[in-house]
């Protein structure tokens, strides 16, 4: 007798995750399938930072709820609601700054403009050279590494199969809908949720559908631990720096600086010519930086189409597929957006609405 699954879960990531469980709530049987482990993609090699000062305008709405989502998740992921400041060094930066983070305040994101003085009270140790600063108080972060810890877990609690380590190699149109060929046997579900993140092209393609789907290669640096620097997120008005001492005294530094390789090599190389400005950067913002040694460089794949919109919604051209992921600020917004995809493949109105994965690329999506 065939072992016929609701639905398949390619991709143990937070929005895959995210989804299964929506899905368990609602009724169904999911099954969630990693050719790694859980959690361990770019759901667990981020940087952790949840800035609403660093996300898309139009995406502020799914990144307010995801951060609530954060928030309730609270210390199984090591949240932490710290505030943030984003600098800028320069009078281009500060024109910039203000049309980014005026647009993101009417948007929704509790953002204001701060004095030097105020900011300076606030964070003694950054430098004196800063032009302009933005603020929001609810802007912190999370620890990335417990990702997979922690919907490991949920999953087990709500009684949802999990395969770990189980590469899907080739995916066939069957009778009762899909069959999934894994190294521990054919899974069989009626329906399919592709959500593998920058190994979304291959997998769709086994389907014969091509998804624009490219990978970003973002590079993440910590220090040995230092004594207290800074108790606030710092970020940068061009988005290229990123900054935040962990309780342990590490600080962790990224910014979207750019790696090399592709998710079907691995997990990608980092490279001296992209880790040394990065760096250069978060010490010219704090000086004292300059004293740490950087203990670790890695790399992690975000994935992203054309117009940079998610893809979230029905699988173009197969009848009970859908794609989830390419969500550009993903870990923020990724434990909400998994549950607008659970809600839609439950047949019921999502809150927000959803990116269809088939529109034109070259028109604005919202």
């Amino acid at each position: 007798m065939t072992d016929l699954r609701d639905i398949a879960i390619i991709g143990g990531g937070i929005m895959g995750c995210s989804a299964a469980l929506r899905l368990a709530e609602g009724g169904m049987q999911p099954i969630v399938l990693d050719q790694g482990d859980l959690g361990q993609g770019a759901s667990g090699v981020n940087a952790g930072t949840l800035s609403l000062q660093i996300k898309r305008v139009k995406l502020m709405p799914y990144a307010l709820r995801g951060h609530h989502e954060w928030e309730a998740m609270g210390n199984a992921v090591g949240f932490r609601k710290t505030g943030g400041y984003t600098l800028a060094f320069n009078d281009r930066e500060e024109a910039l700054l203000h049309e980014r983070q005026t647009l993101k305040a009417e948007a929704g994101a509790p953002i204001s403009f701060v004095s030097n003085n105020a900011l300076r009270d606030a964070e003694p140790h950054l430098t004196h050279a800063v032009k302009a600063a933005s603020y929001c108080p609810e802007d912190g972060y999370a620890n990335a590494s417990l990702t997979g810890q922690y919907y490991r877990g949920r999953l087990q609690d709500r009684g949802i199969d999990y395969r770990e380590r189980s590469p899907v190699k080739a995916i066939e149109l069957s009778k009762t809908g899909f069959a999934l060929n894994t190294p521990s046997g054919t899974i069989h579900a009626t329906r399919l949720l592709l959500a593998a993140g920058a190994w979304l092209k291959p997998v769709a393609a086994m389907l014969g559908v091509n998804l624009p789907v490219n990978a970003r290669i973002n590079t993440v640096s910590v220090t040995e631990r230092m004594p207290p620097l800074t108790s606030h997120v710092i970020g940068h008005a061009t988005g290229l720096l990123t900054m935040k001492q962990k309780a342990n005294g590490t600080v962790l530094v990224g910014g979207g600086w750019q790696g090399r390789g592709t998710p079907q090599e691995g997990r990608g190389e980092v490279t001296a010519a992209t880790v040394i400005p990065n760096l250069a950067l978060g010490q010219f913002a704090l000086p004292d930086l300059g004293r740490a040694r950087v203990l670790r460089s890695w790399t992690g794949f975000e994935a992203n189409v054309p117009d940079f919109y998610p893809l979230a919604g029905g699988l173009p051209g197969v009848e009970d597929a859908f794609v989830l992921g390419c969500v550009r600020g993903g870990y923020t917004i990724g434990p909400y957006i998994g549950k607008l995809m659970g809600d839609a493949i439950l047949g019921r109105e999502p809150e927000l609405p959803l990116f269809d994965p088939g529109r034109d690329f070259s028109k604005e999506t919202i």
